[in-house]
């Protein structure tokens, strides 16, 4: 299909005040968009970072926006952050305010297209290591305020192990703070091979903090992501097995096609 050229994307993020490696994603993928040429503009906007969403209106000259959260999961931000801080109506998909139509689509990592992205950054992490001697762990934050959190692992877990071409030796989904969690995995998973993937959109503070140290990697939490050779240092030998430590999902240069596709879908059901 043909992306409407006329209009621009926004692709809207979290940010962090703390973190530099939060929003890099976010810029990346939006330069690769922006590259293509499908979109009169393409430009980023975050909740905790410059520009902010109360920006994008003086930012965009367009007159009809596509919005895309790059976020894991729907939930607080994706449902009431965003629609509000847009002036969105949260009863609809489109919306007519300060002169312009904005639509708003889906976060990327509910798309279904997230689960092949899982299983290339899981091949890319362990090469050479055969899938059905290999655990695949998908792990998340998890929290009880928020069931779409999970749901969203779920159903990319789900759907890797409904692939015909799916060949580990079981795919797993895996938590912070929710059983299973994925400080004990070395009971949860089976393999002699175990990788680990991290569904966050960024190596924030959890993906190259908290989660090494709870999988052993590391005793404590050290320097930031962009300093650190964690996810550039696999195997690690843990208890005689081989632990194979992915970056973020959301750093995949591929991500870029997921935000597209989130609009594909919307266009096509506003159609």
């Amino acid at each position: 299909m043909e992306f409407p050229s006329h209009a621009a994307l926004v692709i809207a993020g979290h940010g962090s005040t703390e973190n530099p490696d939060s929003s890099a994603p976010t810029f990346q993928h939006a330069d690769a968009i922006r590259r293509r040429g499908l979109f009169s503009e393409v430009t980023c906007a975050f909740w905790k970072e410059e520009p902010s969403f109360r920006q994008v209106y003086r930012m965009v000259e367009s007159a009809e926006i596509y919005v895309v959260p790059n976020f894991i999961s729907e939930g607080y931000f994706t449902r009431e952050v965003i629609p509000r801080e847009l002036e969105l109506d949260p009863d609809s998909r489109t919306t007519r305010v300060h002169g312009k139509l904005v639509h708003y689509c889906d976060p990327v990592g509910v798309h279904p297209t997230m689960a092949g992205l899982l299983i290339k950054r899981a091949r890319e992490v362990a090469p050479g290591v055969p899938p059905e001697e290999c655990s695949l762990l998908v792990v998340g934050h998890g929290t009880g305020l928020n069931s779409n959190s999970r749901k969203a692992i779920e159903d990319q877990v789900a759907r890797i192990r409904s692939d015909v071409d799916f060949s580990y030796l079981e795919v797993l989904d895996t938590y912070m703070e929710e059983d299973p969690l994925i400080t004990n995995w070395q009971e949860i998973a089976k393999a002699p091979n175990v990788v680990v993937v991290p569904f966050f959109v960024s190596d924030g503070l959890h993906s190259y903090q908290d989660i090494p140290v709870m999988l052993g990697i590391e005793k404590e939490p050290t320097a930031a992501a962009s300093q650190r050779e964690v996810f550039r240092q696999n195997p690690h030998h843990l208890d005689g097995r081989n632990l194979y430590y992915s970056s973020a999902i959301g750093t995949e240069p591929d991500m870029a096609d997921v935000i597209l596709d989130q609009v594909k879908d919307l266009i096509a059901q506003e159609n």
